[in-house]
């Protein structure tokens, strides 16, 4: 079975930052509301599990070079992750849907729904307890 239609727990992670500009104080007002009408709809019917806004600055650690940290997000990301919400919904269609009626689409934000993996911590965790000799990890 396909993760897209057994799991419950889907992320939308929001993308762009700068959806607000060229939006007069009063239009941003509006759009505001609109987002807060969407949001609370969904955390009244049960859906949400946790949602935050992130913060603009991070850090990004990799290998190169051995281990390194550098400052982020980078200049050419431009849709940085500004935020997700964690649902708990019926199926993949659902979650879509959900992400299809967010307010901050019509100025310039796109939304990535991704399902999450029932297992903690590692996607082959399940099949690490099954078979440990024969495990293919995506």
């Amino acid at each position: 079975m396909s993760t897209l239609t057994t799991t419950s727990r889907y992320l939308l992670l929001f993308r762009g930052q700068s959806w607000h500009k060229g939006l007069s104080p009063a239009e941003i007002q509006t759009v505001v509301g609109q987002w807060t009408t969407w949001f609370e709809e969904l955390n009244q019917h049960g859906k949400i599990q946790a949602a935050h806004p992130l913060e603009h600055e991070s850090r990004i650690v990799s290998w190169k070079k051995g281990r390194t940290v550098v400052d982020g997000p980078f200049a050419e990301s431009k849709e940085a992750i500004a935020g997700y919400i964690l649902l708990e919904v019926d199926g993949w269609y659902e979650a879509i849907e959900i992400a299809k009626e967010c307010p901050a689409l019509k100025y310039g934000s796109s939304i990535e729904v991704r399902p999450v993996w029932p297992e903690l911590f590692l996607p082959c965790q399940a099949q690490m307890r099954r078979s440990p000799a024969t495990i293919e990890c995506p």
